[in-house]
């Protein structure tokens, strides 16, 4: 995936040879974490959807690639934070893993780890073996052009005129009621949908700044 600055993406993935790649709440609740360790260094998540099969962000870049340094201080600290509320005070420190401070780490090796260690963990419990997801998400920066649907096929589809950021949003939130698994959006529990109608708190979405995009539009 070829990222750049101060840009809008919709990247997303999906299982591969049609392999589910979410099978009960925990995966889905341990890989919004994930998302929640790897994304914001690099940026903000304007949308999401996780659906059975595959995923979908809608993510504004502000970094393409930062420090090492920084990006693990980030992810060390959620993670320090995660360990202190399950463990109490028998949590150790995270040690540091960075030699060279001026080492950078781009989001695209970013995105790998995050599903590279998703992938562990999900074999090791059900013990099996193999790619999870494709090899490669896709990313596009301008018209959405590739659609997944539900039965893992692909559809080509282009949207005419000026919105192309609330096409896509709305795209995204309309996964699952497409696919027939809620009635509506906010049914879903694992997209955005929630966040932006009020019924959730403490989301790993941007509000402000999407709703800062869909008015520029």
């Amino acid at each position: 995936m070829d990222f750049y600055d101060n840009q809008l993406f919709h990247i997303y993935n999906q299982g591969n040879n049609g392999r589910k790649v979410f099978q009960n709440s925990n995966h889905y609740d341990y890989f919004l974490w994930k998302m929640r360790l790897t994304l914001p260094p690099f940026g903000s998540l304007i949308s999401y959807c996780l659906m059975p099969n595959h995923f979908h962000w809608q993510f504004y870049i502000e970094n393409s690639k930062i420090k090492k340094h920084d990006y693990y201080k980030h992810v060390d600290e959620l993670e320090y934070k995660r360990r202190d509320l399950k463990f109490g005070t028998s949590t150790f420190p995270m040690k540091a893993r960075v030699k060279d401070e001026n080492d950078e780490i781009t989001l695209n090796h970013a995105i790998g780890i995050l599903l590279r260690s998703y992938t562990r963990k999900v074999n090791l419990e059900l013990n099996e073996s193999g790619s999870l997801f494709r090899s490669h998400c896709k990313a596009k920066d301008g018209w959405i052009d590739d659609f997944i649907t539900i039965d893992g096929k692909h559809k080509s589809k282009f949207e005419f005129g000026n919105d192309y950021v609330f096409q896509c949003f709305s795209y995204i939130h309309e996964n699952p009621v497409k696919a027939g698994l809620v009635k509506t959006a906010v049914d879903w529990e694992y997209s955005s949908a929630k966040a932006y109608n009020g019924f959730r708190n403490n989301s790993i979405v941007n509000i402000e700044l999407g709703k800062e995009l869909f008015n520029n539009i």
